[in-house]
């Protein structure tokens, strides 16, 4: 699965966050919600238009930004 065909960014909708498409949920809220404990299976009743492979591309979208940060070390 290509996460980039579930997800979606556009400056009119909240703010150019990214999103799952066809929907307001961001990326963010999805990790965010995760990150609390809430289960795929949560997720899903919690916002019925998601489906398990949104979530999925939420994770991927989130492991592929982190693998592709940059760190600078800056000392002093």
């Amino acid at each position: 699965m290509n996460y980039r065909d579930r997800i979606t960014s556009d400056h009119k909708i909240m703010l150019g966050k990214p999103i799952i498409q066809g929907t307001r949920i961001t990326i963010e809220l999805i990790l965010r919600k995760m990150s609390e404990g809430a289960t795929t299976q949560d997720l899903l009743v919690i916002y019925p238009s998601l489906k398990q492979e949104d979530i999925m591309a939420a994770l991927m979208y989130a492991s592929d930004l982190l693998a592709n940060e940059e760190v600078i070390n800056l000392e002093a």
